[in-house]
């Protein structure tokens, strides 16, 4: 029994989907760590905020700006995707 041939769009957006899930978990994993070490450890700092709190702001900015690329239709690939088209039809209303 042959397996169909795959979509290469398709395909491209799997791959970039599964990246980003496991992009997230590792931002939990080692995030949760952090924490937990912040926890454990000496919590005092100078100015009162947690130090982990920058590393889970800005790389959280960071996978939600990835999330939005993947999710949202805004990344490469799909941007790509719709001036190829749009040429296109840029052609075809020309000839």
């Amino acid at each position: 029994m042959e397996t169909p041939a795959r979509d290469p769009q398709l395909w491209r957006i799997a791959k970039a989907r599964a990246k980003f899930k496991s992009h997230l978990f590792t931002y939990f994993a080692v995030n949760a760590l952090l924490w937990t070490i912040w926890l454990l450890t000496d919590r005092h700092s100078a100015n009162g905020i947690p130090w982990p709190v920058w590393s889970t702001v800005f790389w959280g900015i960071g996978v939600f700006m990835n999330g939005v690329g993947v999710y949202g239709g805004f990344g490469k690939a799909h941007l790509s995707e719709r001036e190829y088209e749009r040429l296109l039809r840029q052609r075809a209303n020309e000839g």
